[in-house]
This record gives C-alpha cells, structure tokens and sequence, in this order.
C-alpha cells in the first residue's frame, strides 16, 4: 500500500477509530482512578558523618586510618558505609519490627518482610555526601478514597524515619561495642603497670633509704624525664599496637604506620641513652652510684607517664561506651508527600489512548490491505 492508500483507510476509518480510542482512554482512566494501587514516596536527608578528633585505642580499633596515626586525627564511617548499613538487613529488621510492617506485607516471617521493604526501597548518597533515603508504598486495589491511602501516605513517611533510626541504632552499638572491647584492654594494662609503678616506687624508696640518696643534679633530671617522655610513648604505642594486632593483619597500613612510628621512637630513645650529643646528658656518662638512682627514678617516671596516660584513655573509652548520643545528623525529616508518586492518570491515560489509536490504525490498514489483494 501507499502512503495515500493508508491515509485514506485511516481516514475513512476515522470515527470508528476515534471512538474505540476515547472509549479505551476513558475506561483506562477509571481503571487507573478508581481501581489501581496509589504509590507514594517521601524521602529524609541524613549529612554526611563528620570527622573525630578522637586519636586514641577506640578509634584505632574502630578503623582509624594512617593519619590517624602520624597527624593525630580521627578516622570516622564514610557515606557509603552509612548506605551500606542501611541497605542490611539489620537494618530492614529493625524497621519492619518497629512499624509492625508484617501486617503491611501480609506475612507472619519477619525476615520476609525485611526482603520485600529492601525491595522498595531508594538510598543514594549524593556526590556532597548526602545521604537520601525513601521507600515507595502502595495502596491495594480500590482504595482511593479509603482511609487506607491516608495510611500508605503516612507510612511512606514513617519508613524512611524509620531507617535513620536504624542507622543511629546499629552506629552507636558498635561504636559501644568498640569502647567496651578497648576498655576492657585497657583495665587490664592499667593492672599491669599499676603493679609495675607499685614495684618500681618500692625498689626506688629502698635504694634512696639504704643510700642515703634523695635527689641528683638538675641536668640529670631534665634527661631522665625527656627520657620517661619518650619512653612512655614508646609503651603506649605498644599497647596500641597489641590491641591492633588482633584485629588487623600486619600488612594492614594502619598496623605497618604504627609499628614504623614504635620503631622511630626506640631508635631515639637509643640514642638518648648511648649519649648522643643532641640530648642533654648521656646516662652512660653518669657515675656508678648516680647511674642506680637516675634509672630506678627514670624507672619510677616511665610506669608514672603510662599510668597516667591509660587512665585518660580508659575514662574516654569508658564514656564513649556509656554516653547515649546520637550519631547520626538528620538534614530534612521525611513528611507525609502531598501528591502521589503514581500512577500519573492523565499522563498515562494519553499515552495509553495514543497507543490505542497507533493500535487501531494499524489494525485498519492491515484489513484494507487484505481487502486489496483479494480484488
């Protein structure tokens, strides 16, 4: 056929063409206005995690990164373990218990309500570092103007909420899973040197007493506390690293940088004590009598340096394991969606009647067709 031979069909077809046409957008209209499930979304905006100023054990254990180490500062989750979180299926458990979504899935298994509300739901994490969540929820059949849309509404509201709480929920356990774990390490190195200081102070006071000594020379002490210093941070650094080692392999860069970092500090403690001419004082220089007393002092000063500083790392931990703050920072709250997210009835309505009438058309020029050949 021609083009003007199907122009013509189509036109002489035209008001049977037209009405099936509009029939079919009417009757689709009703179907998606009336009969079809409503969809609606509401979506929440959670900022990105911010950065810890924490340096010590917890944050170390918590996964801290190599700057962690050399420049002090803290590591912190990124946007995309946020997401990931969310998207687990903890994290879908702990909602679906919360609103009760069994009911709203219609099923007696709480795992399987979990699948279905991972199914539908959205999160992306913007490349700001935003996170957005939304869940679309549908209405059943028939239900426009029920009091089942004023539900779904609200509930597609309530999913999302819901989902950061989730997130703020599983953070915080293992963010106090981490402090418990450390400042249980942490009191059993603080029984450890506390024992030690305890031996250190007696074997000290007993040789001052038998001795007769009880001071030495001002120069002498500015190098043995430079020295308790920096030996201090050597055994503080080596608790760190006994803590990693059980949770990081030795390859690890975290684990490599801080053992690199111990490593650095004994080579000037070395020097320190073979008498290099950067110090002040070398201890090998140091009379017999005197050399006894500045290492029991010295001693005495390091098992004090350490003490001191487990006790501040052990309270830290032992806050961070008790406070009950929350971790995650809501940007907008998900609210109840004014409009619909679906279906679009007037959209798809004309899209539906334009491909009746392509349908019909179609449908006309193939009879035509037929109807040539058999004159």
């Amino acid at each position: 056929m021609t083009f003007k031979q199907i122009f013509n069909a189509i036109l002489f077809y035209r008001r049977t063409i037209i009405k099936i046409t509009l029939l079919s957008a009417v009757i689709l209209y009703l179907i998606l206005f009336f009969a079809y499930p409503i969809t609606f979304e509401a979506t929440v905006s959670v900022l990105p995690p911010e950065t810890s100023s924490s340096s010590g054990l917890g944050s170390l254990l918590a996964g801290g990164d190599l700057s962690n180490i050399i420049a002090g500062k803290g590591g912190s989750a990124s946007s995309q373990l946020y997401l990931e979180i969310i998207k687990s299926r903890s994290a879908a458990e702990y909602v679906v218990k919360k609103l009760n979504l069994t009911t709203y899935y219609k099923t007696n298994s709480v795992q399987v309500a979990a699948q279905r509300l991972s199914n539908s739901l959205n999160a992306e994490v913007t490349k700001e570092g935003i996170i957005k969540i939304s869940s679309e929820v549908s209405t059943p059949m028939f239900s426009r103007f029920s009091v089942e849309t004023d539900s779904a509404k609200s509930l597609s509201a309530k999913i999302p909420n819901a989902f950061v709480e989730a997130l703020d929920y599983i953070n915080r356990d293992k963010l106090v899973s981490k402090a418990k774990k450390t400042r249980i390490y942490l009191e059993e190195q603080i029984k450890i040197t506390k024992a030690q200081l305890d031996s250190s102070e007696v074997r000290l006071m007993d040789f001052q007493k038998q001795n007769k000594a009880i001071s030495l020379p001002e120069q002498l002490k500015a190098s043995i506390d430079n020295a308790a210093k920096l030996k201090s941070e050597i055994v503080s650094n080596e608790i760190q690293l006994g803590l990693l080692s059980g949770n990081l392999k030795e390859d690890n860069d975290v684990y490599i940088a801080l053992k690199t970092k111990i490593d650095q500090l004994k080579s000037q403690y070395s020097k320190m004590d073979a008498g290099d001419q950067d110090y002040l004082l070398s201890f090998k220089d140091v009379p017999e009598f005197g050399l006894k007393l500045a290492s029991l002092m010295r001693d005495a000063k390091i098992y004090n340096e350490v003490y001191l500083l487990l006790q501040q790392q052990y309270y830290r931990e032992k806050i961070q394991e008790n406070k009950d703050l929350p971790t995650v920072e809501i940007l907008d709250n998900a609210i109840e969606p004014m409009t619909p997210k679906g279906p679009r009835v007037l959209f798809s309505t004309a899209m539906g009647a334009f491909f009746v009438f392509l349908l019909m058309s179609f449908a006309v020029v193939l009879v035509e067709k037929k109807n040539l050949k058999v004159k």
